[in-house]
């Protein structure tokens, strides 16, 4: 078999366009490769932040909660509860699988649509898959002010006192 010199010089104008378009090619591709790696490095470098929201947030003065009466809070996923003893916040968060709990005025319990789970104001398990009760959140009062933290739980018969 004998060697061709194909790299030989005058080249055919038909050779000489296919090697420019081929050329013209890897280019591009070589350019793109080099864009692309520059955005991801940019990316990483300067990565987008994604802020929580603040576990800790007033709800209001404590007299403006009427006693035996729960006040759903849904953009904090919380529920506080008036005793005539007190006040207590719930999760709303479902301890089965985390699905956002309803509050039933004419039932006065709370449910889980997802998977039907049933909670009393107190947040005890009353029927369905829950494993647990709600998660009862720590209340601080300052100033007259009640503060809930979603970020601490506290024992299920704990209760911020007040008059």
């Amino acid at each position: 078999m004998a060697l061709v010199d194909d790299l030989k010089e005058p080249l055919e104008v038909e050779e000489r366009e296919r090697r420019r378009f081929l050329a013209l090619l890897g280019g591009g591709a070589l350019g793109l490769a080099s864009l692309g790696s520059t955005l991801l490095t940019l990316r990483f470098l300067w990565p987008p932040v994604e802020y929580e929201e603040e576990s800790r947030f007033p709800l209001g003065r404590a007299e403006s909660f009427t006693p035996n009466t729960v006040v759903a809070i849904p953009t904090h996923r919380v529920y506080v509860v008036r005793t005539d003893e007190g006040l207590y916040a719930l999760s709303a968060v479902c301890t089965h699988l985390g699905c956002i709990t309803r509050y039933d005025p004419a039932k006065r319990g709370i449910s889980c649509p997802c998977h039907g789970s049933r909670f009393t104001e107190k947040g005890e398990v009353v029927g369905g898959p829950a494993p647990r009760p709600l998660h009862r959140l720590a209340l601080l009062l300052e100033d007259g002010v009640v503060w809930v933290d979603t970020s601490k739980r506290v024992s299920t018969d704990a209760l911020l006192r007040v008059a």
